[in-house]
């Protein structure tokens, strides 16, 4: 009984170390098929990193304010009987935006015309007498000065109604109204708000070190992060003769065209001055960086190192006498293209491009789009048959 169960134990045991050996053997398969198992190439767009002239330029952050820009106020108390404008309009020169109540100044200059008629009456009869000696020459010049004084009460009195009849001061647009029909009015009180649009003053500050390249007359390009795309070309026409002394900076002002009145005053804007110098930079899309906060890295496409280069490496000939023939790999297969990750140093960006100032050289091969999904040392195909256009003035649609 006891051999019967020491032959069962025995045959146990060799079935369990057979069922180990051929699950270690599985295991062990697996393990060197997933060695040998190359994960597909990731198809990627490219462009390679060449050298640019690119014009240089001052870069500022400016304020936009009107040529002409005024809130329209009452210059006398009165009440409200027309208002002749919209909110918003673009009005000329003299067209009528407020009309006060003139109804007793109306009555008081039919009165003032009347007596200003008859002393010129008076003062003409005089005049004939004067020439006959019929009068003295005192009673002719208190004719003459009672005229002057019923024009100058005529005149005074439609001074007064020109003042409560309110006009565009200049050629603009108007704001948002702030006086209503029937309403009192008092002295100074505003009624609407005017800005001359086009063209646009541009108000901005270089450090005084930039002085002696900045002239009147020099192009100047505006952008606004408010409005993307949008780009305005003007030329300085002012430069302040007083530097600040407490920040050593330089105040200048530049006309731009604003003809879609799209710029506004009062908005921030980003000023560009160009300088005659025009300086080489080395150009990549902006989209072929990899942003990170310990540092901005691109992926350069390099060649794949084959096993027969790696085998061979540090030896002039291989078997074959030639090393590393053609860079094909242990079974015959020419090696393909792989990533370095490089950080490099960026510079200033135009457009849909950035400068490099460090880290690539001209001629790299750099993966242009979608560099987020990429690693270092993965295997790519390059097909830019799908690859992007860049601009250093780019023009996107308004989809």
């Amino acid at each position: 009984m006891k051999k019967r169960i020491i032959f069962a134990s025995i045959g146990i045991l060799v079935i369990i170390a057979i069922l180990a050996g051929v699950k270690a053997l599985q295991i062990r398969t697996m393990i060197d098929q997933g060695k040998k198992m190359v994960p597909p190439a990731e198809t990627v767009t490219a462009t390679v990193a060449r050298s640019a002239a690119w014009d240089s330029d001052l870069a500022a952050v400016g304020t936009l304010t009107a040529v002409q820009g005024v809130t329209v106020a009452c210059e006398l108390a009165g009440k409200v009987v027309k208002i002749d404008f919209e909110a918003g309009a673009f009005v000329h020169k003299g067209d009528l935006l407020i009309g006060q109540d003139t109804s007793s100044e109306q009555a008081q200059l039919q009165g003032a015309v009347a007596q200003a008629e008859l002393t010129r009456s008076k003062l003409e009869r005089d005049i004939k007498m004067l020439a006959e000696r019929i009068i003295s020459q005192a009673d002719y010049d208190a004719s003459a000065a009672a005229w002057q004084q019923a024009l100058a009460q005529a005149n005074n009195i439609r001074a007064t109604i020109g003042k409560k009849t309110i006009r565009a001061p200049f050629s603009g647009r108007l704001g948002i109204r702030q006086a209503n029909l029937g309403q009192m009015l008092r002295e100074g009180d505003p009624i609407v708000t005017l800005q001359a649009l086009n063209p646009i003053y541009a108000d901005f500050a270089l450090p005084q070190q930039q002085l002696a390249q900045l002239r009147s007359g020099q192009p100047v390009r505006v952008t606004c992060d408010a409005l993307p795309g949008l780009s305005s070309a003007g030329s300085i026409t002012a430069i302040n003769p007083l530097v600040d002394a407490e920040t050593r900076n330089i105040r200048l002002q530049a006309t731009l065209e604003n003809r879609g009145e799209k710029l506004r005053p009062g908005m921030f804007v980003n000023v560009a001055v160009a300088l005659p110098v025009r300086r080489q930079v080395l150009a990549i899309p902006a989209t072929a960086v990899l942003y990170a906060p310990y540092g901005d890295s691109v992926f350069v496409i390099v060649d794949k190192k084959s096993k027969a280069e790696k085998d061979t490496s540090g030896k002039k000939d291989d078997k074959n006498g030639k090393g590393g023939k053609g860079g094909q790999d242990g079974r015959g297969n020419r090696a393909g293209k792989v990533l370095r990750q490089q950080f490099v140093r960026l510079g200033e960006k135009r457009g849909d491009f950035v400068a490099v100032t460090s880290g690539l050289k001209e001629g790299d091969t750099v993966v242009s789009t979608g560099v987020f999904k990429l690693r270092n040392g993965q295997e790519v195909l390059v097909d830019n048959r799908l690859a992007p256009v860049f601009s250093q003035a780019p023009t996107p649609e308004n989809n």
